[in-house]
């Protein structure tokens, strides 16, 4: 019509920015799967102890991380700390969890309250923040100490290890990531909470920091250069994964997987004396610490579950060298001795 100014044509809305939150953010596996997040476009809520540690100064120095990473003071013991945390978030990814390097002394205090009070916390915090979605870092010590599981059967995710047997032999790590699975999936059936959980096996690759050397990574170093005391390891038999390929598939779980959902996380099996003879081809001139014993452990388990929502994991030739290039560049293979984990010595 004459006269009528046309209307200028509408800018389409803004892609809505997803906001989540990862606990445990200075660990291993935290921190590089705050790294994905970032270079997937994620706004990243991060809790830490201390915002201003300048252990976590890595973290504000991942690529994306001025704009869309935000460091929140949060304890897992406490619940209202959390929830500041969370507010905002459609998803969380529950990582933050104690990995013992010594003999556990006091069970309570080192290992279930921080891993069982702890996911308690994460899950009321959830519903109290109107979180749509939980995935649980759990653990293959979950699945593996099950005497009654079929011997010629590949262990799945019905396999759950039998508590009463961990609690008999101390094993205070699995008594408490078993309850805190258990209690993190049974919640979420009662709550309408959208809980999974990944069960990794022992997680290696190289590290984004190198302030706070994570235990599995204490293990190959000390295989590598040798250390402390007169130790001789336990030939485990240990399902093992790239660190890498473990934020991967925290990331496609949180995308594919169903409510209730626990998925096996982890390459096949290979015992320690094998791994010791493939870095020893790949790189014949460290000095090996290779004094062993067989130890009767043996598991066998499948991932195909994860593998089916498009899981690809690295071979472990690539988990080893992009591994032992970091230990080189980072100078940790230098003269300096190395303690070997508590829960690999033979006693």
């Amino acid at each position: 019509m004459a006269g009528q100014q046309e209307q200028p044509e509408m800018a389409p809305p803004p892609p809505r920015r997803r906001v989540v939150c990862v606990t445990g953010v200075g660990g291993f596996v935290g921190s590089w799967l705050v790294e994905l997040l970032l270079s997937r476009g994620y706004a990243v809520h991060a809790t830490v102890r201390d915002p201003d540690d300048p252990k976590n100064a890595f973290l504000k120095q991942l690529e994306n991380a001025p704009e869309n990473l935000q460091l929140f003071k949060a304890d897992v013991l406490d619940c209202g700390s959390l929830t500041a945390a969370f507010a905002g978030c459609e998803g969380v990814f529950h990582l933050a969890t104690p990995v013992p390097e010594e003999k556990i002394v006091d069970p309570q205090k080192e290992m279930m309250a921080p891993t069982v009070e702890g996911t308690r916390n994460v899950l009321e915090a959830c519903s109290a923040a109107s979180v749509q979605k939980l995935v649980v870092a759990s653990s293959i010590a979950t699945v593996c100490l099950n005497p009654s599981w079929p011997q010629d059967m590949p262990k799945d995710e019905t396999s759950w290890s039998d508590k009463k047997l961990c609690i008999e032999n101390e094993d205070w790590y699995s008594v408490a990531k078993i309850e805190a699975e258990e209690m993190a999936l049974e919640y979420g059936k009662k709550n309408g909470l959208h809980v999974l959980t990944i069960c990794p096996g022992i997680v290696f690759g190289p590290m984004l920091q190198t302030v706070e050397i994570n235990t599995s990574s204490k293990v190959l170093l000390y295989m590598i250069k040798g250390g402390d005391g007169p130790h001789v390891m336990n030939n485990k038999f240990w399902p093992m994964v790239d660190v890498r390929d473990v934020a991967d598939a925290l990331l496609l779980a949180y995308h594919k997987a169903g409510p209730s959902a626990r998925c096996l996380c982890t390459l096949e099996q290979m015992d320690l004396k094998h791994l010791l003879d493939l870095m020893k081809n790949m790189y014949p001139n460290y000095n090996y610490a290779d004094k062993m014993v067989d130890v009767d452990y043996k598991v066998e388990v499948t991932s195909e579950k994860l593998k089916n929502l498009g899981w690809n994991p690295r071979k472990r030739e690539e988990t080893l060298a992009d591994s032992i290039e970091f230990f080189e560049k980072a100078g940790l293979l230098d003269g300096r001795p190395c303690r070997l984990p508590y829960f690999a010595v033979q006693e």
